[in-house]
C-alpha cells in the first residue's frame, strides 16, 4: 500500500431481507443450489428482473427498472462497494486500486507477436459502478457519426445520434463553469444522476498545452460533447462533483433513496457461475460468495440481464451453453444456442506516452513520495483536499485533451505523410486522442521517476486491430483467454506514429516548451526523439504501448448473427433464446472514438426505456 494509501487509510426459516443497504448474505436473495434450474425457490427469490453485474449499465439499469413499484429487481456484483474505496472517490487516486485484486480484475493479455511478444496487464473493476468507479474521469462521449455507424450496423435508427442523444442527456447534469463560457448548456443535460462539467483541477501547464495545440494548427473546440463533431482541443469534462468528488455509476444511480426501495435487491460479493435455461429460455441464475462456498439460486419472471462487462459477460455467456459450440465442446459445456460471434470482435484503445521533464519542478510526484519533500508536499494536497479547496488530489490525470484526424492535411501535409485507410466513422470523427498529464508513470502507476516529468500521450481512437477472447475452462472463476491481437494491421502502427510525431511538435511549441527543460536528455525522457527516425519511433510504439482500459464489442450488436459475428440485436436480446439480454460495453457495434464510459451509460438509459414501455 502506498503513502497515499495510508494516509487515507422465507418459507423455510429463511432471513429476511432489508432494505437501504448492500445485501452480503446471499440466502437472503436466493435459495441454495440443489439442481441448478430445477431448483424450487422461495416466492421471494423470484424477481421481474436479474441483473448480472453492477457495473456501469448494471447500475443504470437496477436503479431505473426499480422506479416502478411494482417491478422487481435483483442486482447482483461480483464485488463490493467502489464508493467506499478512498481512491475511488479521489479523483487522482484511482491508478492507486489496480493492484488490488479485491477490488480490480487482474487480466492480462496472452503475448502479442507484434508488440515485442509483451502480455498486457488490463484491470477491470470488481465493484458497483464497474469501470466508472475506476477510471480517469474523461467525460467525452464520443463522435456524433460513431453512433450514426451504430444505426448503420444495427439497422436501427434509434442509434442515430439524433435519436440516441436523449440519453446522453438524460445521465448527465451539465455543470457550466465561468471559464468556459463556451460550453453551450442549453444542449447538454441537466437532470441526470451522473454530474458532468470542470471541477476537477486545470494546471498551468495543461492550459499550456491546449494553447501550443492551438498553436499547431488544432482548433479549439467549444463543447466534445455539444453535438457537433468532437475535433479539436480543449480541456475536457469530467465526472467529479462540485465537492470534488468522482461521480461513479454507483454513487449517481444507487443512491440511499435508491437502495430504500422494497423491490430493489442489490447483493454484493455474488459471483454469477451460470445462467439457468429451459429449454431455450433464461429463467434464473446461479450465484456464489466463493469458489468453494454454497450456490444460491434466483429465478425471473421477466428477462435476465446480463451487465457483467466487456470480459465477464461473454464469458457467463459461454460458460451457461451459449457460443461458438466448438469452444464449448472443449470442456464438455452443453450447448443451448451455437452463436460463434460470442468474444469475438474484441477491440481496444492502445495509448503511447512520451515523457519531458518538467522545467519548474511541479508535478504531482509527490503524490507517490519517494522522499521526504514530496512527504510535506504530499501532506499540503491532503489539506487542501479534505479542506474542499481542491488541488492536485481533485485532477483526474488527464485533463486536456485534443481529438484529430490522422489525415488532417493542416497537421500531416499530403507531401510528407501519405495517405492512410480511413477508419474513422465519418468526415467529422478522430482517429487520434492526444492529451496531457501533470505526473508520469509506467507500469499502470506502479513506476515513478525519481525527478519530476510531464506526460503526453496518443491514443489510436479506430484500430484496425481486431481480437478475441475465449474459455480456459468451464470455471467462471478461472479467467478468459485474452488477445487484442495489438498492431496485427500495419495501419495502426503508422497511426500511432504520426500521433508521436505531433505530440513531439506541440512539446516544442510555446506556451508549452518553455516548461519543458530540453536540456534534460536522459535516455528515458523523450526530449530528443524529435531527431529519431520512423524505425526508432515504432520501437518506441513497442516498448511503450499499453491499454487504454477500453475493451468492447465481444457480444456485439448487429443487424443478425450472420452479420458481423452477431450476438446480439438491437433490442438487446441474444440471438436464438428467450429471456436474455446483453446490456454493457460488449454490445458496442463498433468502438468510439472517445471515451467509453459515457456509451455505456447511455444503452442502460435506453434499454431501461424499452423495458419500461413495453411493460406499461
Amino acid at each position: 500500500m502506498s503513502a497515499f494509501s495510508r494516509i487515507f487509510a422465507s418459507q423455510s426459516g429463511q432471513k429476511k431481507r432489508t432494505t437501504g443497504s448492500y445485501i452480503t448474505d446471499l440466502s437472503t436473495v436466493g435459495t441454495k443450489s440443489d439442481s441448478g434450474a430445477s431448483t424450487q425457490v422461495a416466492a421471494d427469490h423470484e424477481y421481474d428482473y436479474i441483473v448480472v453485474g453492477g457495473g456501469t449499465s448494471g447500475c443504470v439499469l437496477a436503479s431505473r427498472l426499480s422506479e416502478d413499484p411494482t417491478t422487481s429487481v435483483l442486482l447482483l456484483e461480483a464485488g463490493g462497494s467502489g464508493s467506499a474505496q478512498m481512491m475511488s472517490r479521489i479523483p487522482s487516486g484511482f491508478g492507486q486500486m489496480f493492484r488490488d485484486a479485491k477490488a480490480v480484475y487482474q487480466f492480462h493479455t496472452e503475448e502479442q507477436p507484434d508488440v515485442e511478444g509483451r502480455k498486457f496487464f488490463w484491470p477491470r473493476a470488481k465493484l458497483l459502478g464497474g469501470c466508472s468507479s475506476i477510471n480517469a474521469q474523461m467525460a467525452q462521449f464520443g463522435a456524433p457519426q460513431d453512433f450514426d455507424e451504430w444505426a448503420t450496423v444495427t439497422g436501427d435508427s434509434s442509434f442515430a445520434y439524433k435519436n440516441f442523444k436523449k440519453y446522453f442527456d438524460k445521465f448527465e447534469t451539465f455543470n457550466p463553469h465561468p471559464d468556459h463560457p463556451e460550453a453551450n448548456p442549453s444542449v447538454r443535460g441537466s437532470q441526470g444522476p451522473m454530474q458532468v462539467g470542470f471541477h476537477g483541477q486545470y494546471t498551468e501547464p495543461g492550459k499550456a498545452f491546449v494553447e501550443a495545440t492551438s498553436v499547431v494548427g488544432i482548433p479549439s473546440n467549444p463543447d466534445f460533447n455539444g453535438g457537433k463533431t468532437t475535433l479539436g482541443v480543449n480541456r475536457i469534462n469530467t465526472y467529479i462533483d462540485k465537492t470534488r468528488t468522482r461521480s461513479s455509476a454507483e454513487t449517481a444511480y444507487l443512491s440511499k433513496d435508491v437502495l430504500a426501495r422494497e423491490n430493489l435487491a442489490v447483493a454484493t460479493y455474488a459471483t454469477v457461475t451460470k445462467i439457468l435455461f429451459k429449454d431455450d429460455t433464461a429463467i434464473g441464475v446461479e450465484f456464489a460468495g466463493s469458489e468453494s462456498g454454497p450456490k444460491f439460486v434466483a429465478k425471473v419472471k421477466k428477462e435476465v440481464i446480463l451487465s457483467a462487462g466487456p470480459l465477464n459477460s461473454p464469458q457467463i455467456l459461454m460458460i451457461s451453453g451459449i457460443g461458438p459450440k466448438e469452444e464449448l465442446a472443449k470442456f464438455n459445456i452443453p450447448v443451448i444456442k451455437n452463436l460463434p460471434g460470442v468474444g469475438q470482435n474484441l477491440i481496444d484503445h492502445p495509448v503511447v506516452d512520451l515523457f519531458f521533464k518538467d522545467k519548474f519542478d511541479d508535478t504531482w510526484k509527490y503524490l507517490i513520495p519517494q522522499n521526504l519533500s514530496d512527504g510535506r508536499r504530499m501532506f499540503g494536497a491532503l489539506v487542501q483536499y479534505q479542506m474542499g479547496n481542491g488541488g492536485s488530489m481533485a485532477n483526474n490525470v488527464g485533463e486536456a485533451a485534443a481529438f484529430i484526424r490522422s489525415d488532417d492535411p493542416t497537421l500531416f501535409p499530403k507531401e510528407k505523410y501519405p495517405a492512410l485507410e480511413d477508419t474513422t466513422s465519418g468526415d467529422k470523427s478522430p482517429d487520434l486522442e492526444l492529451y496531457f498529464s501533470n505526473i508520469a508513470y509506467k507500469e499502470h502507476g506502479a513506476w515513478f521517476f525519481d525527478v519530476h516529468v510531464i506526460s503526453l500521450h496518443v491514443c489510436l481512437l479506430r484500430p484496425k486491430s481486431v481480437g478475441y477472447l475465449k474459455l480456459k475452462s468451464a470455471s467462471p472463476w478461472e479467467k478468459v483467454h485474452i488477445d487484442p491481437r495489438y498492431l496485427t494491421s500495419r495501419v495502426d502502427m503508422d497511426k500511432l506514429v504520426r500521433g508521436i510525431r505531433l505530440l513531439l511538435k506541440i512539446a516544442q511549441t510555446e506556451p508549452f516548451a518553455s516548461r519543458l527543460d530540453a536540456t534534460f536528455t536522459r535516455e528515458d525522457l523523450d526530449h530528443e526523439l524529435h531527431l529519431k527516425d520512423d524505425a526508432h519511433v515504432e520501437k518506441i510504439v513497442k516498448e511503450r504501448l499499453e491499454t487504454l482500459y477500453h475493451p468492447v464489442s465481444t457480444c456485439r450488436m448487429t443487424k443478425s448473427e450472420k452479420e458481423g459475428n452477431g450476438v446480439v440485436g438491437s433490442d438487446f436480446k441474444v440471438f436464438g433464446v428467450k429471456g436474455l439480454r446483453v446490456c454493457d460495453s460488449s454490445v458496442y457495434p463498433t468502438i468510439v472514438s472517445g471515451h467509453t464510459a459515457a456509451a455505456a451509460l447511455a444503452l442502460g438509459e435506453k434499454l431501461a426505456d424499452q423495458l419500461k414501455t413495453r411493460s406499461h
